[in-house]
């Protein structure tokens, strides 16, 4: 059971929507990791949205003219997704056991996305093998971009994942890194609680 569920009980994706769609309203950008990849890779790059909730990330992308696919074992996330763009690919799978060609889906993705403490909420002890999941996913040059909080300040539960122990999961997955950033519109990282980090297959 992931860290996610033991947290929601999996039956909060509408709570989750209504959260964001406050934080449009009140003019808040919600968009940062969208355009954070849409500056990595052009339109028309696949892009899966690795645990992407109610979709924010994958339509914001789909907008813009991306080819998206979002897997999340949310179901209850995923039913906002799917009602919000129900012509977009969405999968309810674990991330630990993710297989593209078992739903029908190229392992060639031009970018994997894995934004909101995804990494950090996954079931202990599957952080390296989400990663290598997701890094077998990307064609060669491919990149895995992965936000979360590093701190108490940054998540909803205690952390269980360093960057140290991120990067090297990432290392042993055969990716190598590009770089590291504070925040999602690519503030150098200087430390602090939260970071995104971008890998090349």
């Amino acid at each position: 059971m992931s860290r996610w569920n033991d947290l929601t009980g999996g039956t909060s994706g509408e709570d989750y929507a209504a959260r964001f769609a406050a934080l449009a309203r009140s003019g808040k950008d919600v968009h940062g990791e969208a355009r954070f990849c849409a500056a990595l890779v052009p339109p028309g790059a696949r892009v899966l949205d690795a645990g992407c909730g109610t979709g924010r990330v994958a339509i914001r992308l789909a907008e813009l003219g991306y080819d998206c696919v979002g897997v999340d074992l949310d179901a209850s996330m995923l039913a906002v997704a799917r009602r919000r763009a129900p012509r977009l690919p969405w999968f309810q799978a674990d991330l630990a056991e993710f297989e593209p060609e078992a739903l029908g889906v190229a392992a060639d993705f031009d970018l994997v996305v894995v934004a909101g403490n995804v990494l950090q909420l996954v079931a202990d002890g599957t952080v390296a093998t989400v990663v290598a999941r997701l890094a077998a996913g990307l064609r060669p040059g491919g990149l895995l971009v992965s936000g979360f909080g590093l701190d108490e300040a940054h998540l909803p539960v205690p952390p269980g994942l360093t960057l140290r122990q991120h990067d090297d999961h990432c290392a042993a997955a055969g990716l190598t890194l590009v770089d590291h950033f504070a925040t999602w519109d690519a503030d150098p990282y200087d430390g602090g609680g939260y970071v995104v980090g971008v890998h090349r297959r």
